[in-house]
């Protein structure tokens, strides 16, 4: 199993600890897994593991890393729209799919230190997976990030800095490091093992509904649950699981929205844009480092990139918490979304959105 470079083609073992080919080009994953079968489903396994048998993964380190991740339920809340619940888990994060697999990989190579950058609840997931495979680990937020999240990253024994400025000159910063001291970048961007545990996403919804539903609402900043969800869907498809792609809402805040920017333009990369501030921190990335990779996904398959407007995500959030769900900000944005999509008349008949981080931790 190698990497392969993005832009030059590139072959280099997975073993590798450089964090990205030497022509700057990302890694990706050169991995087919077998065809879907539910038969290969492990249910004596209470966690992503239990489809290991599709999975990219080198050894049984994941025996000693995981936190019973996964697994969510999917629940109904209206006639029209089903919530998958991802933010019930160990780190109440849906990213807790990515990192268990990244650090289980992490494991398996030996290493003894990982660095990353986040918006917070990734850095949360990397630092309680690190921890719990005995590996140190430095995380670095953005200013306004969360306190809750970085008192959890601490909490985990991760050192936590926060860096001045936005989301985008926070990862400037973490890369820079990476480059000076040649720490392993754990980053659940640049790292395509992250995208092998949030593809479990969908496989668990086929599980728990027989069916994929007709329109699946996700957010998309970096892109790692869009990604992760893609891959899965192509993998259905191909097996013959499913007979067609369901329509993906793609939603990015108003405010930093350079791939519905792009994708309007019929370009190929993000646009250009200038961020502002804004309620769903988790989607707040101004220079998706895969964009490309993800609009190519809007020329072969039913993708809408949409807004989350930003006077609708306290609403959303209200609306929500009524019904006893309770998350965070850029959780709400993705119900935003989808109540703007409802008063254009646009009626998305089963629905699923995922709730993907819990509200405790962005009560700020």
């Amino acid at each position: 199993m190698d990497f392969v470079c993005s832009e030059c083609g590139k072959r280099v073992s997975t073993c590798t600890m450089q964090p990205k080919c030497e022509c700057g080009g990302l890694w990706d994953l050169d991995f087919v897994p077998p065809r879907f079968s539910p038969e290969d489903i492990d249910r004596d396994e209470w966690s992503i593991f239990r489809y290991r048998k599709f999975m990219a993964l080198s050894g049984e380190a994941w025996r000693q890393v995981s936190l019973g991740e996964g697994m969510t339920p999917v629940i109904s809340l209206n006639q029209n729209v089903l919530l998958k619940m991802d933010y019930f888990m160990p780190t109440l994060s849906y990213k807790d799919r990515g990192a268990a697999v990244l650090m289980a990989h992490c494991k398996e190579l030996g290493v003894k230190q990982v660095v990353q950058d986040s918006s917070g609840n990734a850095g949360n997931s990397i630092a309680a997976y690190a921890a719990r495979a005995g590996i140190g680990c430095k995380i670095f937020v953005p200013e306004g990030t969360s306190p809750k999240k970085i008192s959890m990253i601490r909490a985990h024994g991760a050192e936590c800095t926060v860096v001045p400025g936005n989301r985008d000159h926070c990862a400037e910063v973490c890369r820079e490091k990476v480059e000076r001291e040649g720490v392993y970048y754990a980053n659940h961007v640049y790292t395509p093992f992250f995208y092998e545990g949030t593809k479990t996403y969908i496989y668990e919804v086929w599980e728990q509904l027989h069916r994929i539903p007709r329109n699946l609402v996700i957010p998309v900043g970096n892109g790692t649950l869009f990604l992760g969800a893609m891959l899965a869907l192509e993998h259905l498809l191909e097996s013959g699981v499913i007979s067609q792609m369901p329509q993906i809402w793609a939603v990015q805040s108003e405010h930093c929205d350079p791939l519905l920017q792009g994708a309007e333009r019929g370009e190929k990369d993000p646009a250009q844009v200038t961020s502002k501030p804004t309620l769903a921190e988790g989607i707040a990335i101004g220079v998706p480092m895969r964009g490309r990779e993800i609009l190519a996904y809007t020329e072969k398959y039913p993708v809408q990139f949409i807004h989350a407007p930003e006077d609708r995500i306290l609403e959303a959030r209200e609306i929500l918490a009524r019904k006893g769900i309770y998350c965070e900000h850029t959780t709400a944005a993705n119900y935003a979304a989808y109540l703007a999509q409802q008063d254009r008349g646009n009626t998305l008949e089963d629905c699923l959105i995922t709730m993907c981080g819990a509200g405790l931790k962005s009560d700020h």
